[in-house]
């Protein structure tokens, strides 16, 4: 390369970038297509179902799309395809001349998950006892020891991402780590009623408890007593359900008909 040729590239590399026109796909290194840049619509709707799980959004919430479209410079296209895409998942209703809202949290389909959940936690559980090995073992015990951190710290987003690292872990330590995938996306519901249940005082430390009894069980190799505490650990979601539905009543739908064998059993 020559002087001159050095003097044009450190020019071009100088010289102020036009700013980036709504909905153009996000630079990488200053240059598109270097790698596959996410959909503005999966921005938003990632975004704002991360809202609405963890109840930063609660049941109700107006969500205005004018103003979303502003918060991230797109179009209001984008926008209404992930407000959609969140009505599909029951997370956002979508009211005619009303308006959209977070919607509530339906207790039927609560109900439906966690015995979904419970099934498929106890066959990862069952296999992690037959097949976890000591190293996986130390693993799942540091995770819980970082839950327990974050429980004593009052931090309740990290607690709650250990927790799901632990429920992985034992999944990853049956060898069934794709089951974990299906319970993903089987909880969601769950999950918005749960982030409910974390700032009852000590509760986050009661989980750590639960955990460690599942752990002491596998490392024994007692399957029965592992799936055992298992079942009861996530058995105790379901028996605070009408203590919060009282406490916020307008955050679920509740139908006496079809709801109350949840709130009996």
């Amino acid at each position: 390369m020559t002087d001159g040729d050095h003097m044009e590239t450190t020019e071009q590399a100088n010289r102020p970038r036009k700013p980036r026109a709504p909905n153009s796909p996000p630079r990488v290194n200053g240059h598109h297509g270097m790698s596959a840049p996410a959909k503005n619509s999966d921005v938003v709707y990632q975004d704002l179902r991360g809202d609405i799980i963890s109840m930063k959004l609660v049941p109700g919430t107006a969500i205005n799309e004018k103003e979303l479209t502003q918060r991230y410079g797109i179009s209001r296209t984008p926008v209404r395809e992930a407000v959609l895409r969140l009505a599909e998942d029951r997370l956002i209703d979508v009211v005619p001349k009303s308006g959209t809202f977070v919607a509530r949290i339906p207790l039927a389909m609560v109900r439906e998950a966690l015995v979904a959940r419970r099934a498929l936690e106890e066959v990862t559980v069952r296999e992690a006892t037959a097949k976890a090995s000591e190293s996986q073992l130390m693993e799942i015990r540091a995770i819980i020891q970082r839950q327990r951190e974050r429980a004593e710290a009052g931090e309740e987003a990290a607690f709650h991402r250990a927790d799901d690292d632990f429920h992985a872990a034992i999944a990853s330590a049956g060898r069934l780590a794709g089951i974990w995938d299906m319970i993903q996306q089987i909880r969601i519901q769950i999950e918005r009623y749960r982030r409910l249940t974390l700032p009852q005082p000590g509760r986050m430390l009661k989980v750590v408890g639960e955990h460690e009894a599942v752990v002491d069980a596998i490392e024994r190799r007692d399957a029965d007593a592992a799936v055992d505490a298992m079942v009861q650990h996530l058995n105790k979601l379901q028996l605070d359900i009408a203590v919060f539905r009282d406490m916020w009543p307008d955050y679920f739908i509740f139908d006496p008909a079809v709801d109350s064998e949840l709130i009996a059993e």
